[in-house]
């Protein structure tokens, strides 16, 4: 055992699984499964406790992505809502030339960048809530247990209270200027206006109440169709472009994972519009790379895993928005051929500039703004039949949009807020456009059959925590947890940053970070575990029929099987 652990043994199991980042909603997912429920119905049971129990990072008002896989190739569930029907540039433009915080172009021409699109209130509520709507596809598909059941644990957190987690202790005291601005979020979240200490006991009767009007009528009736999209709706100022109508056209939908190969294994995850394709070609950069001879934690293999990142993103930010807004030439992305020639500008001894050209260059070159932020729940179950699930859901920014809509106790995410204004962006604003999305469920197969379910909150990070998941277990033979938790890294802007950097955490020796910053890298340290780094998850299946699961202390998580 390395001093890069903390001795935290693996979960394993023989029947069933869960893994999340918070205690609380693993245990709702064991509870499911023990009561003969599949894997499906524990992740959408465990993900409604974390919207409860973790309302920083999940929600009702939030997006979701699923990959499921019933002992084959998985199949996906793209759940992240569109931006509403009236969610014009000209509606942004219009609204903070009102507000002077942005006059409009004297020629009338929209200006470029993101900042007209408010990060927080109820302006940057301007998009769907979609994971709802996963949960009824993915049900309707693989469900055992009665729908209404799926809720009892939510629904008793939400109405008896919760212990507030450390996670959520520490994203209150940060986001204390942001509740207050919202009556309804400052007396949910605060006590007396500031944040609660861990333990404290958090109450949120209207939640409640909105998860028992969906427990009983059901997604469509309980949630897009009648009175909680009304009260969501109505309980948005102006600034929200979002109505009924839009609730009521949304359909999350079944989608195609993408794949590439990857050591004799195959690594699936879902297509733009998320950034799954980064993802994959940082895999198939590394595939040609004898990773294993760098050794774990070493000079060369967080250069590397730098240098592959910057590349990756290169094409992701040309190119990466709802896949009906452009034509994506992902095939050729992931192409053997076109991941070798790439892999030519990654040099051992010196370092890429931040911002790489990408490899095809769309006729739209404005490229994506990227901003690490983001608060995302990842995580995943395998029940006694051999189902096993990657879910991913997400608010955005920590606590979304930073208000509670109306009565419903509900906090629309912000995820529209990454459109930009720009009409010659690829991820410009349009009614009814899928924005850029970061998250990324995954999953590792072999034969066609699912022998890893990895995934990660984090934003940018996402792509880069599942690399080293991958790396670590395949090429260092690590078990999941020693997987988890070896020490990170993150290129990119991390909270609060403005500039790239490649963020080390603390436990990295000092020979190998000034070792990083002689070939030119822009380290930058963090905490020995740090929460930036994202709260990553992961079950392996073994062949003997095994599962070993995984949780991250970087977070509140556990991994519970049975």
């Amino acid at each position: 055992m390395t001093p890069h652990h903390t001795g935290r043994p693996p979960t394993s199991a023989q029947r069933g699984l869960v893994t999340s980042p918070h205690y609380l909603a693993s245990g709702t997912g064991l509870d499911i499964l023990r009561a003969g429920g599949s894997a499906v119905d524990a992740a959408i049971a465990a993900n409604a406790t974390l919207c409860v129990v973790y309302p920083h990072m999940a929600g009702l008002g939030g997006d979701g992505f699923w990959l499921i896989s019933d002992g084959e190739s998985p199949d996906g569930i793209n759940a992240s809502g569109p931006a509403a029907a009236t969610a014009t540039r000209e509606y942004y433009r219009k609204l903070a030339a009102d507000r002077d915080d942005e006059p409009a172009d004297g020629d009338g021409h929209e200006s470029a960048g993101d900042a007209d699109i408010p990060e927080r209130g109820a302006a940057a509520a301007l998009t769907v809530p979609g994971a709802v709507d996963g949960w009824r596809l993915a049900h309707e598909a693989y469900g055992t247990l009665p729908w209404d059941r799926l809720f009892e644990d939510a629904i008793t957190y939400a109405r008896e209270g919760a212990p507030v987690a450390p996670s959520l202790a520490r994203w209150t005291a940060a986001d204390r200027d942001v509740l207050r601005k919202d009556e309804r979020a400052a007396e949910t979240f605060l006590i007396d206006g500031d944040a609660p200490e861990p333990g404290t006991s958090l109450r949120q009767p209207a939640l409640a109440g909105s998860f028992e009007t969906l427990a009983t009528l059901g997604a469509r009736e309980g949630f897009y169709e009648g009175r909680v999209a009304e009260a969501f709706c109505d309980g948005l100022d102006d600034d929200s472009p979002l109505d009924t109508d839009d609730f009521a056209d949304y359909h999350a939908e079944w989608v195609e994972p993408l794949s590439i190969d990857y050591r004799g294994y195959t690594a699936h995850t879902l297509p733009p519009n998320t950034q799954g394709i980064a993802a994959l070609q940082l895999l198939g950069l590394l595939s040609e790379f004898d990773v294993e001879s760098w050794g774990d934690g070493s000079v060369d293999y967080y250069h590397h895993m730098a240098e592959a990142t910057k590349v990756a993103f290169a094409d992701r930010d040309a190119w990466v928005t709802d896949p009906t807004a452009v034509d994506l030439p992902v095939d050729r992305l992931l192409a053997a051929d076109y991941l070798a020639e790439r892999r030519q500008l990654i040099e051992a001894e010196s370092s890429l500039p931040a911002a790489v050209d990408p490899g095809i260059v769309p006729e739209t070159t404005t490229p994506q703004a990227q901003n690490a932020g983001g608060d995302t729940c990842f995580l995943s179950v395998v029940d006694d039949d051999g189902l096993a699930v990657s879910l991913i859901q997400s608010i955005y920014f920590d606590f979304g949009s930073g208000v509670i809509a109306g009565e419903t106790g509900v906090i629309p995410q912000n995820r529209g807020a990454f459109f930009s204004l720009d009409p010659d962006h690829v991820n410009c604003l349009e009614p009814g456009k899928r924005t850029f999305h970061t998250l990324i469920p995954s999953m590792l197969t072999r034969d066609g059959e699912p022998r890893l379910l990895y995934g990660t909150m984090g934003g940018e990070g996402q792509p880069q925590t599942q690399a080293a998941l991958v790396s670590r277990i395949v090429d260092f033979g690590d078990t999941v947890q020693e997987a988890i938790e070896a020490p990170r890294w993150l290129f990119g802007r991390t909270w609060g940053e403005q500039s790239k950097s490649l963020t080390l955490e603390g436990r990295v020796p000092d020979r190998v970070v000034d070792e990083l910053a002689r070939r030119g890298q822009p380290v930058a340290m963090a905490r020995d575990y740090d929460e930036t780094m994202g709260h990553a998850a992961a079950i392996r299946l073994h062949e003997n029929g095994t599962l070993e699961g995984g949780a991250d202390p970087r977070g509140d998580g556990a991994a519970l099987g049975y």
